[in-house]
């Protein structure tokens, strides 16, 4: 349920180009060496430990899109030189929005409160944990990123296939069916679903090994969520490929060949300017910078909340409850204890940020759904 690798991840790499890309210069140079001689504004931080929010949407033309397709806490300690992630499914019913957990950012952005303090709020009832920041990135502007430093080197763990990966903007597509019949296919296979409903979905195929991937590309490695093969198909799975892909773009980025390069720099600056939603302050921007450095060989610890693997007899923290008007009849993820009781996910964020290599209890006998 968790894994362990000595580098600078999601959270440093995102940091870094906060600050690099967000300050308003035309020159990254004088800001590197801003940086260097500013100590930056004191961190906010919680029992000595910073915990923030890391938010993924699909932007753009998709359906949809300031759904948080990715969701992850990440909390610092940097005086244990430690570093906990945990990803928190998008599918998770959270009751006070009557909605899945990824439709918080959405909803604060409508209703005027804010994307990143309803994501904060939510994220917050869920592990129990203070948030004491927030970043939203937007997929879009990744991938023209990814493609302004020439593509990522990625070793695909596993060869798989998903063959249901959303066309972009086609999510709601009727495909020519009826309402009626649209319903009827809500409780069908996933294979007749597919069929049926074909111009919403796209096949997307991985092989096994080093490959070269374009942003797009890359986009759908770590995105996929249906794959046949069940070692690819879980949370765990695809948390562990969004990692590998952050790295390598992280490495990328930081480059000679991207830092001596005032054009890439530039280029990236002016599209990931507007993919960046943040509640950091400018003036924090050096500290963060400084952190991430002292802390680049930080012991990397990572779990996802999930419903276990049957496969090895791993108990998970949710179950999938059978569909019904509770859930708006949507596929959903809710806490095995009950819905809307996220005590039992508190207690193991904590014990998962505190003490780390925390086990799940066997699964209850009479779950509430």
């Amino acid at each position: 349920m968790r894994y362990k690798k000595p580098l600078i991840v999601l959270l440093a790499f995102v940091l870094i180009l906060i600050g690099i890309f967000v300050y308003k210069t035309s020159s990254v140079y004088p800001v590197l060496v801003q940086l260097a001689t500013n100590k930056g504004q004191q961190l906010k931080e919680t029992n000595g430990r910073i915990n923030i929010l890391l938010l993924g949407i699909g932007g753009g033309s998709h359906d949809g899109p300031n759904l948080t397709d990715t969701i992850i806490l990440a909390s610092l300690d940097p005086k244990a030189d430690k570093v906990t992630l945990i990803s928190i499914p998008r599918d998770l019913w959270y009751p006070p929005i009557q909605e899945k957990i990824n439709d918080a950012y959405a909803d604060g952005v409508v209703n005027g409160q804010g994307g990143l303090n309803e994501a904060e709020a939510a994220i917050e009832k869920v592990t129990g944990q203070p948030i004491d920041y927030g970043v939203r990135i937007d997929f879009s502007g990744f991938v023209e990123a990814v493609n302004i430093v020439g593509g990522l080197d990625i070793t695909v763990d596993n060869t798989f296939d998903d063959y249901q990966y959303p066309i972009s903007g086609m999510e709601n597509a009727t495909c020519g069916l009826s309402q009626e019949e649209i319903q009827k296919y809500a409780s069908d296979s996933a294979t007749q679903l597919v069929t049926d409903f074909s111009c919403r979905y796209m096949h997307v195929h991985f092989n096994k090994g080093p490959q070269h991937m374009d942003g797009q590309t890359a986009l759908e490695y770590v995105r996929s969520r249906h794959a046949v093969q069940a070692v690819e198909a879980s949370d765990f799975a695809r948390s562990k490929r969004q990692e590998k892909v952050i790295k390598a773009f992280k490495d990328k980025v930081l480059s000679a060949q991207t830092l001596l390069n005032p054009e890439k720099l530039i280029s990236l600056y002016n599209t990931l300017k507007s993919s960046i939603d943040t509640n950091i302050k400018q003036d924090e921007f050096a500290s963060f910078i400084k952190l991430a450095q002292q802390m680049k060989n930080a012991k990397i610890s990572s779990a996802v909340i999930d419903t276990g693997d049957p496969a090895t007899n791993r108990p998970g923290l949710l179950i999938n409850p059978p569909t019904s008007s509770v859930y708006n009849y949507a596929w959903v993820l809710t806490p095995r204890v009950g819905n809307g009781d996220f005590s039992e996910i508190q207690k193991y964020v904590s014990c998962e940020i505190i003490k780390g290599n925390c086990t799940v209890a066997p699964s209850l006998l009479s779950p509430t759904p």
